[in-house]
């Protein structure tokens, strides 16, 4: 990703020395982050999809309350579709970003992949979006889930990189140290009412 090869000078003081040698600074992604936010919008006429109506689901009477609960792709879905694109105050579902289509999840070997899609192939905000997606998972689910987060094959210019970002821990935790890009996931995954 362009935005994210190059640390800034004061990377290694941050911490970033290590993302520096790999070639990828949290700092200058929070610094793209900063510029574009008052620069202009990415994606200044998005497409605003109608929601969902909410499924309730209602558990059988007779079932042992103490028994562990299968998660499926609805609940999964429940969780992240409220999430607020960084750009634009529409959620992720309105923009088709995450649908319920877009999530497997298999209970049994508690694995959970979301993939979602950037409205624009040059989306920079993408590695943000999957960041707030991997947090929002992270603090929803058991922590024996493993979270896969992607970007739609095809649907963005850097997937790979985007993809290298969001599942290497080690770069998500520094993400979440830096306190621009947390200040801005934690605004992004703030509830609404609407």
């Amino acid at each position: 990703m362009a935005f994210i090869m190059n640390g800034c000078e004061e990377c290694e003081s941050h911490g970033c020395k290590d993302y520096i040698n790999r070639g990828t600074s949290i700092c200058s992604l929070s610094q793209f982050v900063q510029q574009k936010m008052v620069s202009g919008l990415i994606n200044a006429n998005p497409i605003v999809y109608e929601r969902k109506e909410r499924q309730v689901q209602s558990a059988p009477i007779d079932i042992d309350q103490y028994a562990d609960e299968p998660i499926d792709q609805q609940e999964i879905f429940d969780h992240i579709r409220d999430i607020k694109d960084p750009e634009h105050p529409y959620s992720l579902e309105e923009l088709k970003v995450v649908t319920e289509d877009s999530i497997e999840v298999n209970d049994k070997q508690s694995y959970v992949r979301v993939t979602f899609t950037p409205t624009v192939e040059h989306c920079s905000m993408a590695t943000v979006i999957g960041l707030c997606l991997r947090v929002k998972l992270m603090r929803s689910l058991p922590s024996r889930y493993k979270v896969d987060v992607r970007v739609a094959p095809g649907t963005h210019a850097t997937e790979a990189a985007v993809h290298k970002q969001l599942n290497d821990k080690e770069r998500v935790a520094a993400a979440l140290e830096n306190p621009n890009l947390s200040g801005m996931v934690d605004k992004c995954l703030a509830p609404t009412f609407a």
